[in-house]
């Protein structure tokens, strides 16, 4: 179910080269470590989003395609471990478990 692609890295937008990747932090309810790999333009990520907000839950995420090339790079090895098809959204909980795409009931059952 509902997953979006990245397909090239598109811009710079002023991280610098060596600067590295910080995931914007969202407060709430601790649930473990749980870190979202996000498109800014992807609906299904934005409702990802809106459900971690919904339940409450602290996470961290960072969208890939806002990212300059060198640290876009970095990044989608990282989630190539957990998603070969590196498709978006991609949830990482506790770095044990990933969850591919909007899977809603996954979700709340791992995070509610």
């Amino acid at each position: 179910m509902g997953k979006c692609r990245l397909f090239k890295p598109t811009n710079n937008i002023g991280l610098g080269a060596s600067m590295a990747v910080k995931p914007t932090h969202v407060k709430g309810k601790k649930k473990g470590e749980v870190m979202l790999y996000a498109l800014s333009t992807c609906g299904w990520c934005r409702k990802t989003r809106q459900l971690l907000d919904s339940l409450g839950v602290e996470y961290d995420y960072v969208y890939v395609d806002l990212l300059n090339d060198e640290d876009n790079e970095k990044i989608m090895q990282e989630v190539e471990k957990w998603n070969p098809s590196t498709s978006f959204p991609t949830i990482i909980v506790d770095r044990k478990k990933a969850i591919l795409g909007f899977k809603e009931d996954e979700i709340k059952k791992t995070l509610g």
